[in-house]
This record gives C-alpha cells, structure tokens and sequence, in this order.
C-alpha cells in the first residue's frame, strides 16, 4: 500500500483540550517528512474551522483553516445540498447557528414553523429545549437532523456528553429516528474529506480514537485505519466491538510505523 492522503481525528487524538497529546508532534512530523496530503476531521459541531487554527497554535502546531472540516461544515453542506430552503430550527449552540447562517442557512424560532429540526451539542440543553424539541418534531412533515453521533466526547479535564447524548434524548420523547446523522462517518463527510485530499480513498490512511466514526468512516470506504489509544476507545471496547481498526496504536507518534510499511 502507498498512502497518498491521511484523514486525522482532533480531539483524542493529537490533543485534549489545548494541549497536545503525547507523542502526536512526532507523528504529524512523521506525515509530512512522507509527503502526505492531510485533512483534520472533527466532529465538534460548534466550531469554525479556523478556531482550530488557534487552539493547534496555542497547543504548538501549525495549520491552515483549508485542513480542517468539522460536523459543523458537514451539516452545512449537507443542507445546502438536500435542504437549502428550509427554515431550521436548531437545538445547538451558537457557534452551530453562526456556521449555518454563514452558509446562508434559515435559522429559526421553534413557533415559526421550523422545516427541519438540527440537533446537536448544546451546554445549556433542558427541559424546556426538550419540550420544544418534541412539539416541533410531532409533526411528521418535520425533517430531524442531527450534527453527528458522538454521545462522549474528551473534554480537557475528562469526557463529557457530546450531541448524540442530545440527539438520543431528542429521539426517545419523539419517539422516532432522525432522518441523517451527519459529521463522521456520514457519505457527506467522506466526500468532504476526499476532495480536499485530491487522492482515491484507497490510497488513504485514517487515524482517529473512535471505532464508529472514525475507523467506520475509513472501513466504510475502502481505506487504511489506525486506532489510537489516547482516546476514548479501550481495550475492553475494542474487543466488544464489531469494526476492526488495521492498526493499533499508542498514540499518533507510532504511526511511522504504519507509514514504513507501505511499499511503492
């Protein structure tokens, strides 16, 4: 195998929080002294793509807004593509709200007859978004999108829930489905990722600390993944689990052993 692109997870994988995860310095270096194209895919909802920009700075990295997608862009282009002229109601935070408008996206009160409901991480959720929630989606005509499926997600300190706590709980009163769930590993984010990587998916290795977001995404599309330790996947899980990483690793910083094994 000759890897061409690599598609990198964020948090759990080269930091937590602001700081940097042990290890992944040498193994962003170890990607580019191969030469390799790469993407960072996040999951988080909230933020654009160059508040990454800041927090690799603060965590002593380098890279451009251009490397980054999150569920946050995801969403977007997906409505964009199958829903531009819905008017949306979102359960989420604002920096959801404020990617969705930028994208020239109808953000709405849940009493203004709302097209489609947005679920996602949102710090201030209660009984009152929840109530508004159900009500919205009783109507069947109602489309129910949630940002992407991670119910923990690792917090500086420790792991937190993340929106698919909230789009679970959004699920259970309404007593059905959303429609898609968007962010890794949706077709939307894959698509995403390959075209900024410019290469074929089976020429591209992913590396993340989630078996069904990131190594699904990569198993899903005929790519080389890695699992890193440093994340929220443990052994136990690991074992449980019906997807396969091709690899496991410590941590970023022993994906040059993945990378010396690729032959020309």
């Amino acid at each position: 195998m000759t890897y061409r692109g690599v598609i990198l997870d964020v948090d759990g994988t080269v930091v937590r929080g602001d700081e940097p995860i042990p290890g992944s310095g040498d193994g962003l270096d170890a990607i580019d002294a191969a030469g390799l194209e790469r993407v960072f895919v996040s999951n988080n909802p909230t933020k654009r793509p160059a508040a990454y920009v800041e927090r690799f700075a603060r965590a002593g990295f380098e890279m451009a807004a251009s490397e980054v997608i999150t569920a946050g862009t995801v969403t977007a282009r997906y409505l964009r593509e199958e829903r531009p002229d819905d008017d949306l109601f979102v359960v989420g935070e604002s920096g959801l709200v404020d990617i969705l408008t930028d994208a020239g996206l109808s953000v709405v009160e849940a009493d203004d007859s709302p097209d489609t409901l947005v679920a996602s991480v949102d710090e201030e959720f209660d009984y009152d978004s929840l109530c508004e929630a159900l009500w919205t989606l009783s109507d069947d005509g109602v489309a129910f999108i949630g940002t992407d499926p991670d119910t923990v997600i690792p917090a500086a300190e420790r792991d937190v829930p993340g929106s698919g706590a909230i789009i679970n709980a959004i699920a259970g009163v309404a007593e059905r489905d959303p429609d898609v769930v968007l962010g890794k590993p949706s077709d939307t984010a894959r698509d995403m990722a390959l075209e900024h990587l410019g290469v074929p998916a089976e020429s591209v290795l992913v590396v993340g600390d989630r078996l069904d977001t990131d190594i699904a995404l990569g198993e899903r599309a005929g790519m080389t993944t890695a699992l890193v330790k440093t994340g929220v996947t443990d052994e136990e899980t690991l074992a449980a689990s019906s997807i396969t990483p091709d690899y496991v690793l410590d941590s970023l910083g022993d994906v040059s052993k993945v990378l010396t094994e690729q032959t020309v």
